[in-house]
């Protein structure tokens, strides 16, 4: 009998090691990073080992869906990759008669999490759908959670996403919003070692540090504590507060 992964942040030993970009001949080097079938095969493995504090985001997202969800409404799983937070998120609410949404435009990264999704004996109704979040309707909303997600999305529409978040989301209802950020120069270089550091310290070689920071390069486009907060009151969200830290990573808690 298979054991079953109690999250996916847990099951990282079931995926392949992350070897994307440990030689030149690596499967994306020709290009820009994107969340093709060769990232989502190794997709645990690599976030793991390249985001400080994922594990700890994942798992939190799933009590501050317990703390904000309530009976008869949607909870949005935005980029939601392999399902990892939309699996915290369904194991965490307690309340009743909710449906969880989980959404990514990356056709590999949805099958995949399907695959995960098959494994969990949860209780919350999940959905998952590969669509554009851009142009996404959010309908009835308690939670949304959009981790390590916007950074993605280029600066021109953040703003319009996170609006029609706000619009969508009940009165009371939270945003939770993880990025990469930042800083002013000096910080700014202490924090990338911290960062490279951290990789380094999960195995990653110059090579591959190297070569992926090259081609997530104006993929990845990170912004400034600053330029978040103001945004987010901009977007219609009364408060804001950074819950959580580790070097560059950031995790923001917003209520509607």
């Amino acid at each position: 009998m298979t054991d079953k992964p109690s999250s996916l942040s847990d099951s990282a030993s079931l995926s392949s090691t992350d070897d994307i970009y440990a030689n030149s001949a690596g499967e994306q080097l020709s290009g820009q990073f994107t969340f093709d079938s060769a990232v989502a095969r190794v997709f645990p493995d690599m976030i793991k080992r390249s985001v400080p504090g994922y594990a700890e985001t994942v798992a939190m997202s799933g009590v501050i869906a317990g703390e904000y969800a309530r009976d008869n409404t949607n909870l949005y799983d935005l980029g939601c990759s392999l399902g990892a937070v939309t699996l915290a998120m369904r194991h965490g609410v307690k309340a009743k008669n909710c449906k969880i949404l989980g959404v990514d435009n990356s056709t590999a990264m949805i099958e995949q999490a399907g695959h995960y999704l098959a494994l969990d004996e949860g209780g919350v109704d999940v959905e998952l759908s590969c669509a554009d979040i851009t142009k996404l309707n959010i309908e009835n909303a308690s939670v949304v959670a959009l981790n390590y997600v916007l950074q993605f999305i280029s600066k021109e529409q953040r703003l319009n996403l996170l609006s029609n978040i706000a619009q969508g989301l009940n009165t009371g209802g939270a945003l939770i919003l993880s990025e990469k950020i930042c800083f002013s120069d000096d910080e700014q270089a202490l924090q990338d070692k911290l960062h490279l550091d951290f990789k380094r310290a999960n195995g990653y070689s110059e090579l591959e540090i190297a070569q992926k920071r090259s081609a997530i390069e104006n993929v990845l486009v990170p912004e400034t504590e600053a330029d978040h907060m103001a945004r987010l009151k901009e977007a219609g969200f009364s408060r804001v507060i950074r819950w959580y830290q580790c070097f560059n990573f950031v995790s923001y808690l917003a209520i509607k």
